[in-house]
């Protein structure tokens, strides 16, 4: 674990600092002293004199510390970490070089006036970011070195040193690789015999089990061979001499299935398991699973002064990876030029380099730097429909647009353009879910019921796990939950949320939290009526909030999706919200259309929970197409594989990483 970390200038000025447990002042000062100052420990070290990753810079001990570091010469900045000595902390340099890179480029141009000794930032955000990341990219104890098992404490005898001064002498009639597995098996100083499981071979040996042969010989007939390396899975039955192999002829009987997909009942299989069995009961008693793992609530909001729990935007983790790629990408240009024309925003300048000030620019002069744009708007993962439409709006702002004498083209495009993405994401209607979900369930409501929201979306997004995440997220404000399972068709789907249910009643009973029950009726039934019985049952039964999965289905598969339609009116859902996937590329737009569409006249979706958003960087393209398609906001962005990963979109931040 790590002790401290400081940001401290070169005469002494501790700018940020974050203290885990109480480090003694001498040894940051004693680090100054031997490294900078007298130079006593590491010779040659001088901030004015490298400019290295943490990495270059030899470790600086004293006590039972270890100090790595970093520095910026440039600016006269160090970046000091402490941690104990025993440890073994792989990730520490990683952090030391982000660190560094984040808090430059944040805040630079305090930096850069004279005389700085204060400097006003809210840097503990970007820091607890970066060590969640890194710590959790290491292994599940990257404190501790490699383990060694401890040593035997028993004194070796003068059959276990001659047993480890030689091999076992080899067994007639076993080939090299039994006789190798033998040895290994055979290889053990425990004394104690092991239990028998219940997969060993009978303890009467069958007939063709016993081996022999000559001594020293080491042939073997192919039927003996054949003998010894059969493998019995029993449990000592001796009834396993009678068994006989079935016959070459025989067919394996096939399944029927009827015109419903439905197995014939006459085979004696039972395909639906969603029902509960007593052997069920036996498994899912919980002290036989182990404890699910806390959840940080504070990682992934706050609460109000009114007591709710709100969302935290996904911006920090955001803007450090925007920063580190920015970083990246400026290092890589740096190493090699592609010519004039180079990827990304970065060539508009290039194009522009003959555009003088106090120019009026024409279509013509746009016409190289609009490509550049649709170019760099395709590789962040913008539908090319999306794409060609924001070029098309950026040039018509841009023609005959004068640029001021000081004023760079380059900065006039990148202002039209973060513009028009802004305006895109930004919603026009209230996002405020937990206003919603009061006003209708709260006892002075004229017409007191649950709030009802279904989850659609194509196979395989993850409607599941952000249903899941959004119901965690609606615990943490104390609502009553009713999770319905409507997807009747995929297997697994009713056990799936099972588990989610049984996990999130066991985290809300832990943290004193609303309830959440599952409502299911196994598979093969009319989806729409199984959610309208559910909205009628939690009506009965006071829950607060309906959560409805679906069936996940091709959206351009018109007989699946004319169904939706039913489920609406049937359900009536206050919200209906699809999960779109972030790695999706220009499908995204049919996907979305073809969605909000599908409902029948005069309803549509009500938001957007883009799926999988850790897993793109800063390719976020799948928000604008969308979003530009319907005209649909987007309400939540899944984070991770946690009940807490998920958060609400921001905005800046997302057309920052956009625009980098």
């Amino acid at each position: 674990m790590l002790d401290s970390f400081e940001i401290l200038t070169t005469s002494g000025v501790v700018l940020w600092s974050k203290s885990y447990v109480p480090v003694s002042n001498s040894i940051i000062n004693g680090f100054i002293k031997d490294v900078f100052i007298e130079e006593k420990v590491l010779p040659g070290a001088s901030v004015a004199a490298d400019d290295a990753t943490a990495a270059k810079n030899p470790p600086y001990r004293k006590e039972r510390y270890t100090l790595k570091w970093t520095s910026v010469k440039d600016l006269g900045l160090i970046f000091v970490a402490v941690y104990q000595s025993l440890l073994h902390l792989s990730w520490i340099d990683k952090l030391l070089d982000n660190i560094k890179i984040i808090f430059v480029d944040l805040y630079r141009d305090q930096l850069r006036k004279p005389h700085t000794s204060i400097v006003e930032c809210d840097f503990d955000s970007y820091f607890d970011q970066q060590v969640r990341e890194l710590e959790r990219s290491t292994e599940k104890s990257p404190l501790l070195g490699p383990f060694e098992p401890p040593e035997d404490p028993t004194p070796p005898s003068s059959s276990d040193s001659l047993q480890n001064d030689m091999p076992p002498p080899p067994i007639p009639g076993l080939t090299t690789k039994k006789q190798k597995a033998f040895n290994s098996n055979a290889d053990s100083t425990d004394t104690t015999p092991l239990a028998t499981p219940d997969s060993s071979r009978p303890t009467t040996p069958l007939a063709g089990h016993l081996l022999s042969g000559k001594p020293g010989s080491k042939a073997i007939s192919r039927r003996a061979r054949k003998a010894a390396s059969t493998v019995y899975a029993s449990s000592g039955d001796e009834d396993l001499r009678k068994k006989v192999k079935p016959s070459k002829n025989a067919v394996k009987k096939g399944r029927r299935w009827d015109a419903d997909g439905i197995a014939d009942e006459d085979d004696g299989v039972a395909l639906d398991y969603s029902t509960i069995t007593p052997n069920e009961n036996e498994i899912d008693d919980p002290l036989s699973r182990p404890a699910l793992e806390s959840i940080d609530s504070s990682a992934h909001g706050v609460r109000t002064r009114k007591g709710e729990y709100v969302l935290k935007d996904f911006d920090v983790g955001d803007k450090n990876h925007s920063i580190l790629q920015r970083s990246d990408d400026t290092k890589s240009q740096d190493a090699t030029k592609v010519g004039v024309v180079e990827s990304g925003l970065n060539a508009i300048s290039g194009l522009f380099r003959n555009v003088v000030g106090g120019k009026v620019l024409t279509k013509a002069d746009l016409q190289k730097p609009m490509k550049g744009i649709e170019e760099h708007l395709l590789n962040k993962n913008i539908a090319r429909e999306a794409a060609v439409r924001l070029c098309e709006g950026v040039e018509r702002e841009l023609i005959g647009v004068k640029t001021g004498n000081f004023e760079s083209v380059d900065a006039v495009i990148r202002k039209s353009l973060t513009a028009s993405l802004t305006k895109i994401l930004t919603p026009t209607v209230s996002l405020d879910l937990l206003g919603s979900i009061k006003s209708v369930t709260s006892p002075s409501s004229p017409n007191q019921r649950p709030y009802v929201i279904s989850v659609v979306g194509v196979n395989g997004v993850g409607k599941s796990t952000n249903l899941s995440k959004l119901a965690f997220y609606l615990l943490q404000n104390n609502f009553n939950l009713l999770i319905a399972a409507c997807d009747t068709f995929r297997s697994g789907a009713v056990e799936q949320l099972r588990v989610h249910a049984r996990n999130l009643k066991e985290l809300s009973e832990r943290e004193s939290l609303g309830k959440v029950e599952l409502y299911e009726k196994g598979y093969g039934k009319d989806a729409a009526n199984i959610a309208k019985d559910a909205v009628a049952y939690a009506k009965q039964m006071h829950f607060d909030v309906v959560l409805i999965d679906t069936a996940g289905r091709r959206h351009n598969d018109a007989r699946l999706m004319s169904s939706l339609e039913k489920f609406a009116a049937f359900a009536q859902p206050d919200k209906i919200l699809m999960v779109g996937e972030a790695l999706v590329g220009s499908d995204s737009v049919a996907q979305a259309r073809s969605f909000n569409e599908a409902f029948g006249r005069g309803r549509q979706l009500d938001g957007f929970i883009i799926s999988k958003c850790d897993t793109v960087g800063d390719m976020r393209g799948t928000l604008v197409s969308m979003v530009h398609a319907t005209g649909i906001p987007v309400l939540f962005l899944g984070v991770g594989q946690h009940y807490g990963d998920i958060r609400t979109l921001n905005v800046k931040s997302t057309v920052d990483m956009l625009m980098s």
